[in-house]
């Protein structure tokens, strides 16, 4: 199965961050910490270019702590990026990111020219959650499903600093499925998109290999199934999850194995790691080469041949 998924609103939202980058001092990505590679805006390197960028890990106290360091130094070996692990639940270190751009500007005193940041990040990944916290007050709707935030807004923060809100913006298109995934398992891309099934195991065989140890003590397995099809079974069992004559309900325990992991009820667990996102890049630019190499035999074909 391939996931693709085009909302026309996210075209919209693209036009206006295009249009407001030019305007802004520094930019805020908001990524989630279990998936920093697949979570980020694959446009912004292009459209930003020197501007300073500050990478926000959020959701880090669901994510593998070591993982959230790693990434954390992968981000800044790009010297116009500074990265922080976060996690809405420590107001008191979101309430210092204010503190953090004016560190990039130290010659802006407070009361003279204001410090114009601009946030974005993909839909549900508690870029309005911090947003509130960090103005001390409501101002962004907040909510548990992607794409609430519907349009730009201005917003004055502590310490001169002039915040412009952006709608959430995912991947134009998916042309690495591994990313789609991942983002269907965090709940990036809305959950009527993708089967529970097909997002649960996708998550089983990710796990089952890279969590072996900490799945097979969360579920008190004793010999790890090989498909991941049989982990949700045996699951499944367990938990009572059972249809009339006993069979289990696969869509019921997809669910459930899917919010264990979105809770953190699972374990603290991080879906990707620089070197599979360099291995999946370099696969993304062999599909580019192969398809734009069938479009150029395509166009030399002489006129009226098939």
């Amino acid at each position: 199965m391939s996931i693709n998924w085009f909302p026309g609103h996210m075209h919209k939202a693209q036009k206006e961050i295009r249009q407001l980058l030019p305007e802004v001092d520094l930019v805020i990505e908001v990524l989630d910490a279990r998936l920093p590679y697949s979570s980020q805006n694959p446009l912004l390197q292009n459209l930003r270019g020197q501007t300073p960028c500050i990478k926000l890990l959020n959701k880090s106290d669901l994510a593998d702590p070591e993982l959230n360091q790693v990434w954390i130094d992968e981000l800044q070996t790009d010297a116009t990026v500074k990265a922080y692990a976060v996690n809405t639940s420590d107001s008191g270190l979101i309430k210092q990111i204010p503190q953090w751009c004016l560190d990039w500007f130290p010659e802006r005193e407070v009361n003279k020219k204001p410090i114009q940041v601009m946030i974005m990040g993909i839909p549900n990944v508690g870029k309005s959650t911090l947003i509130n916290i960090m103005a001390e007050r409501t101002i962004a709707k907040t909510g548990n499903e992607a794409a609430v935030t519907k349009r730009q807004q201005r917003i004055k923060l502590p310490g001169n600093v002039i915040l412009h809100d952006t709608p959430g913006v995912l991947w134009p298109k998916f042309e690495n499925q591994n990313s789609a995934f991942r983002l269907a398992v965090t709940g990036g891309i809305k959950d009527n998109i993708v089967e529970a099934e097909d997002k649960a195991d996708y998550l089983a065989e990710y796990v089952m290999a890279a969590y072996k140890n900490e799945i097979a003590e969360r579920y008190n397995i004793v010999v790890m199934p090989t498909e991941p099809y049989d982990l949700l079974l045996e699951i499944g069992q367990q938990r009572g999850a059972l249809k009339a004559g006993g069979r289990v309900d696969l869509t019921r325990i997809s669910s459930l194995f899917l919010n264990e992991f979105r809770t953190g009820v699972m374990g603290r667990i991080t879906l990707e790691t620089p070197e599979m996102m360099k291995s999946e890049l370099i696969e993304v630019e062999k599909l580019r080469a192969a398809k734009a190499a069938k479009v150029a035999a395509r166009k030399a074909r002489p006129k009226g041949s098939r």
